[in-house]
């Protein structure tokens, strides 16, 4: 899972297909599958705001054509995976598999983003005990010249 997370799409590629997708916008001919290869690119960008961007086209896409929504719920699951947004992208792993429930790709990107929220949630456990020990030498150490 990790290799397909950390695939970037190379820079000509992504030039390519916003270069059809931008002549297809503005002759008013835009179709679906350049919208999807135009999102699939973004999604797979280094940058945060082109996995956005991708993640409004491939919505976008959900909503106009329901025929491809398999697809787009998977793409939009790994981009949310890959912005490290695992509470949204735990919501496109449920909603695809609840249209293909044996999706083994799929079912190791879930447990995937299972163990990331939990490591998230352990650093968080931790960061909070860290700050309470704080706190507490504080309180500690006032109480203490407190009573001199």
């Amino acid at each position: 899972m990790e290799e397909i997370l950390n695939e970037t799409v190379p820079q000509s590629d992504l030039e390519k297909f916003e270069k059809k997708y931008n002549q297809e916008l503005q002759s008013g001919s835009l179709t679906h599958t350049t919208q999807f290869e135009y999102a699939w690119c973004l999604v797979r960008s280094n940058y945060t705001n082109d996995m956005k961007s991708g993640i409004t086209l491939l919505e976008e896409l959900c909503k106009k054509n329901p025929e491809g929504k398999r697809d787009y719920i998977y793409y939009l699951a790994l981009a949310y995976t890959r912005l490290k947004e695992y509470s949204t992208a735990m919501k496109y792993v449920q909603a695809f598999l609840e249209i293909e429930p044996n999706n083994q790709q799929v079912i190791v990107l879930e447990e995937y983003i299972k163990k990331k929220i939990d490591i998230e949630g352990l650093k968080g456990a931790a960061m909070a005990g860290g700050a309470a020990l704080v706190l507490g030498g504080i309180l500690g150490i006032g109480f203490a010249l407190a009573k001199k």
